[in-house]
């Protein structure tokens, strides 16, 4: 009898744990947000959807009940909520309701994650690769050869680390150029450049940059930060433009190369105006600089739109946070002029005090792309040769969601976007 008690009691707690769901919050209640995208991750590997309740306590996760996926957020030290399906189901009907700015959106499938970021290794980290790295987030580093043998449609996702596009080595000549990392980059880049047959750099990377823009007029999601954003537009408005000084490709710039610029092709930015001293740490007006800024690290910051989630799902996911307001953060691309931006650029974080965007997007073909301005969410000031970040002391960082953001958004169901 006790035994037959006892068989019954466990079926009861079988169909009870199956007829359950997991919910992570995401407002001021977890312990981990960013280990929390990446269970949301792991979860999509796993076969099972996951649903991104948008605006819902900060941008929640929830998703079936099983007893593994309890104890890997146990393991990852991530905040959870075990509630019924009637609760899972009041939820998602409040959040339905025409009056309340939240919408539900299924995630089904884990994209594929690639990194364009040089093999060897350089004086500075990079904030995308650190928070994958933390989150446990799996991605491919890929470079020049992947992007020029045509490998970029195996991916979803892509994120520009630091590069400078325009081939002028990060403009890092009047500082750094005797230090062996420099001239050790230097060679590697031109010799990948004679490998695919240019004579210079600069023409490898608009080949790259153009390859890139393929990757998203097919669908592709781009995501950049600091000089990738910036410099990425410049080479393809500068394209067939010789825009480098002779240490950068051994003969000199076209005098007219500010008149020769092609707005018309670039995703985010117009108008803008070359910085063509070689020995300055500027590539263009773009970017505004510590100068024009006037801020510091106690005043530095900017504000999160709000956007409507049942209309405009893909800006909603895009900023779900616990903080509407975030701590700036500098890099050689700190924010971006809002008069240089083009109409069609959604903004969606800006210092309104001083006319500046910080976290842009926009679509290209059928594809998208985002640009955030600023190296370390964490570090005000990041300086070559530093130490890369210690998230396990930010495991809630509001600038770091930001970039998580951007790597689920391609597991939205497609059908859902509205833009």
């Amino acid at each position: 009898m006790l035994q037959r008690t006892l068989v019954i009691i466990l079926l009861f707690f079988r169909f009870f744990m199956n007829g359950s769901q997991l919910i992570l919050p995401m407002d001021q209640h977890q312990t981990n947000h960013l280990k929390a995208y990446g269970i949301a991750y792991w979860v999509l590997t796993q076969q099972t959807e996951v649903n991104w309740l948008l605006n819902y306590r900060g941008g929640s996760f929830m998703f079936p009940h099983t007893e593994r996926f309890e104890n890997e957020l146990i393991i990852r030290g991530v905040s959870y909520e075990v509630i019924s399906e009637a609760q899972a189901a009041e939820i998602a009907s409040y959040i339905s309701g025409p009056d309340v700015n939240m919408d539900m959106m299924k995630l089904d499938k884990p994209p594929k994650i690639a990194v364009y970021s040089p093999k060897t290794k350089l004086p500075w980290d990079d904030a995308v690769t650190m928070v994958l790295t933390y989150a446990e987030i799996p991605y491919t580093v890929i470079f020049d050869d992947e992007v020029m043998y045509n490998e970029l449609p195996k991916y979803d996702w892509l994120h520009l680390h630091h590069e400078d596009f325009t081939g002028q080595y990060g403009k890092f000549y009047a500082q750094y150029h005797r230090e062996a990392w420099y001239q050790k980059q230097q060679q590697e880049y031109e010799a990948s450049a004679r490998k695919h047959g240019f004579t210079k750099v600069s023409e490898l990377k608009l080949a790259v940059v153009k390859k890139i823009r393929d990757f998203c007029a097919g669908g592709g999601f781009l995501f950049a930060m600091c000089s990738a954003t910036d410099t990425y537009d410049i080479a393809l408005a500068a394209e067939g433009v010789d825009i480098c000084e002779s240490m950068y490709d051994g003969d000199p710039a076209d005098p007219q190369a500010q008149q020769k610029l092609d707005y018309s092709k670039t995703f985010a930015f117009k108008d803008f105006k070359l910085r063509s001293d070689p020995y300055e740490y500027e590539y263009s007006n773009i970017d505004n600089n510590q100068h024009e800024r006037g801020m510091n690290e106690a005043t530095d910051y900017f504000s999160l739109f709000q956007f409507s989630a049942k209309w405009d799902p893909v800006p909603t996911m895009l900023t779900q946070n616990h903080e509407s307001t975030i701590r700036g953060f500098m890099g050689q691309t700190t924010g971006f002029k809002k008069s240089l931006l083009k109409s069609e650029v959604l903004i969606m974080g800006e210092n309104k005090g001083i006319s500046e965007a910080r976290y842009v997007h926009g679509t290209y073909g059928k594809g998208t792309w985002t640009f955030y301005g600023g190296h370390d969410p964490e570090d005000y000031q990041h300086f070559v040769h530093e130490e890369p970040t210690d998230l396990n002391l930010h495991p809630n960082s509001p600038g770091f969601r930001l970039i998580l953001n951007n790597v689920l958004f391609p597991a939205a169901k497609k059908k859902k976007q509205k833009t």
